[in-house]
């Protein structure tokens, strides 16, 4: 007998859009049956046991349950009369209302007929009644619980022969209607149930439910239809018959051992009653392995049948359990026992048997050892310490999540820690792409500065180049005349000292302002160095040595521009020296990049002018010693080489000796790349 048909009915899928990665469904669910999928939950069916606990948890209302009111509204608008079996939880969840208002409710909806399944709960309890009479003997795990019954088939199949072959209440009622009313109506079982919607559908009870509703479908239903109960007068009426009895206490834990007239005798441990998704699960497979002595195992998956996920209402369970029971009681003030006896011996020969078919979904085999450290590294979990077994992926521990991950119903993404991680990497990537943006702001504003001033810079210094040549020619001309006046000679010899002065000024201008390009060629960086101090005009108090660590003296870069560079610095060096000292030049590299260092013993900069030490025009020096155009030169030389410059200097004596450093990096070999010629064109303007 195939009783998988439900197996592709998706009882339970996600909205995707809700679904916002908290993993609380994968804790939840006792058989694992969500599998994540780029961060979404879906629910596997084939695995799913439809306990309801996924859509139960679901803070963001993302699970969304197979919906019985289309087939509802089709059997209430067909010919054929449709008769509502209600659940004997109802009370727990209609409080604003009276059974009898519901009652009427359901007849002004549509249904002929208003059934309650507690009389099938009383057919079942007597059947397990007499079926442990009958068998001292066996051992069974109870069949009222759908959820209980899929756990079993799919995860626990070498138990099937324990399952009571005994239906349903809901089934149990469907069969006895059917032998009254005749195979013409139509029935629709109400109860708080995912798990029914898939049981109707097995193929071994075709014919006894059409249709199965949930109470938040139902009162879907009434609000479409404008049926108000809160607002409905009281009414007397009344489910139609036949009536149930202890039945009503089915939905609480324990309710089918009373209706049974069975107890739980914790001294004999004949009986054993658990509930829950830990609980259930636990009972099992300790009555599998024999840790209990139990002729019969009374299991619910949820916390009771008033706990199932059809409900909405949101009453704490003992809350519910009073409604269930004060609603038994109420109605026993008006029970007819013979009616109800005469009801039972009516369906004393009805067929209540059922099979069982295994539907094995346990996964065949378990990961490698190998495989499994594998993932648990990719997680991050490289020592036993990193096994945290916080639980934020759903799964109770790091190996657990692992298992599930080489069986594809879990990702690496999952691991709370894992993902913190990512996350700090993430933020320090950023923090160094945002440094390296700002770096490239910077420099791309003050080339943009050194851009704009350098054409300001050309343009006078050639307006101004030619006047002052002329002014210059008539001084030198004017001193040569007048030899025999001492006062005439010596204001000649003044306007001639300044104008050669700014005649220097102005050729710093052009040089900061100049166009060219680098002419790389192969130099030996060391005899350019030699051949700089050969020419330099040293103080005599002035000592300076070189440093050669070069292993390959050959760099390509622009010879006369790094001489340039070297000349200033070395005279930048020698006058932050006024009484002598030493100046160092290291040379130094790599395969990739040469190094030039000069270091001097002078008496350092003030660290507020550090920043500005390479804008043009600015200098420490007096009026008339410097033009603040020597570094800015240098600086442009350097970046127009792809290289960099940068400075230490320490100008307090009470941090220890002072002075300053400037080193040089340049590439050692010439960089083709587009973006690099794009970049010194630029930097060169």
């Amino acid at each position: 007998m195939n009783e998988d048909r439900v197996a592709h009915k998706q009882l339970v899928t996600t909205i995707r859009e809700k679904c916002r990665m908290c993993y609380t469904c994968v804790r939840e669910c006792p058989v694992k049956a969500i599998e994540i999928r780029d961060g979404q939950a879906s629910v596997i069916q084939t695995r799913c046991i439809a306990c309801g606990n996924c859509v139960t948890v679901c803070s963001q209302n993302a699970k969304e349950v197979l919906s019985g009111i289309a087939v509802t509204d089709a059997l209430l608008g067909a010919p054929s009369p449709v008769a509502a079996i209600v659940a004997p939880s109802y009370p727990a969840e209609f409080t604003e209302c009276t059974t009898g208002t519901l009652v009427a409710a359901l007849r002004d909806l549509g249904f002929d007929f208003v059934h309650e399944v507690a009389f099938g709960a009383d057919l079942v309890a007597r059947a397990y009644a007499d079926l442990l009479a009958g068998d001292r003997e066996g051992r069974y795990v109870a069949t009222t619980c759908p959820a209980v019954v899929s756990y079993v088939r799919k995860y626990q199949p070498d138990l099937l022969g324990s399952l009571t072959p005994i239906v349903s209440p809901m089934i149990a009622l469907a069969r006895a209607l059917r032998r009254r009313l005749g195979p013409e109506p139509k029935l629709v079982f109400i109860g708080p149930c995912i798990a029914k919607k898939g049981e109707a559908s097995y193929e071994q009870f075709e014919g006894d439910v059409d249709a199965v509703l949930t109470y938040a479908e139902l009162r879907a239903m009434f609000a479409r239809e404008g049926i108000d109960l809160a607002a409905r007068a009281s009414a007397d009426d009344e489910f139609d018959p036949p009536h149930g009895s202890l039945g009503e206490l089915f939905p609480l834990t324990r309710g089918l051992l009373q209706a049974a007239g069975l107890n739980e005798d914790l001294l004999t441990g004949d009986i054993v009653s658990a509930d829950g998704r830990h609980d259930f699960a636990a009972a099992i497979e300790d009555f599998k392995s024999g840790a209990t002595d139990a002729r019969l195992l009374d299991i619910l998956c949820c916390h009771g049948c008033i706990m199932g996920a059809g409900f909405t209402c949101d009453d704490p369970v003992f809350a519910r359990r009073a409604q269930v029971s004060r609603t038994a009681r109420e109605r026993r003030a008006t029970f007819d026992q013979a009616a109800w006896e005469a009801a039972m011996a009516e369906f004393a020969d009805l067929d209540l048997s059922r099979t069982f078919a295994a539907f094995d979904q346990r996964f065949d085999e378990a990961p490698p050892d190998e495989e499994l450290q594998e993932i648990l590294v990719r997680m991050g979990k490289e020592t036993p310490e990193d096994l945290l077994d916080c639980g934020a992926c759903g799964y109770d521990s790091c190996r657990e999540h692992a298992i599930a991950i080489w069986q594809g119903l879990a990702e690496v993404e999952m691991c709370l820690p894992y993902a913190v991680e990512r996350l700090r990497d993430t933020v320090e990537e950023l923090e160094e792409t945002n440094q390296s943006l700002e770096s490239a702001k910077e420099a791309l504003v003050k080339s943009e500065k050194l851009a704009s001033m350098g054409q300001l810079a050309a343009g006078i210094a050639h307006e101004v180049n030619n006047p002052l040549g002329i002014l210059l020619l008539h001084a030198n001309l004017l001193l040569e005349e007048c030899d025999n006046d001492p006062m005439v000679t010596a204001d000649a010899k003044l306007i001639v000292n300044q104008a050669n002065r700014c005649k220097k000024i102005i050729s710093g201008l052009l040089n900061f302002a100049r166009q060219s390009r680098v002419v790389r060629q192969p130099t030996d960086l060391g005899a350019l160095v030699k051949d700089v101090l050969r020419a330099f005009p040293r103080e005599e108090d002035v000592e300076i040595v070189v440093d050669d660590q070069m292993t390959d003296p050959i760099a390509e870069i622009d010879g006369d521009q790094i001489v340039q560079v070297v000349t200033n610095m070395l005279a930048n060096a020698q006058h932050a020296m006024p009484d002598g000292g030493r100046i160092t030049i290291t040379l130094d590299g790599t395969d990739e990049t040469v190094l030039l260092t000069i270091a001097d013993e002078g008496t350092g900069i003030a660290p507020e002018h550090l920043e500005k030490l390479f804008s043009p025009f600015f200098t420490t020096k007096q009026v008339g010693k410097g033009t603040g155009l020597g570094l800015a030169v240098s600086h442009g030389i350097v970046k127009m080489h792809r290289g960099q410059i940068g400075v230490e200097s320490n100008a307090d004596p009470a941090k220890g000796p002072t002075g300053t450093t400037f080193t040089i990096s340049l590439p050692r070999h010439e960089i083709e790349t587009g973006a690099a010629l794009g970049l010194q064109e630029m930097t060169s303007a």
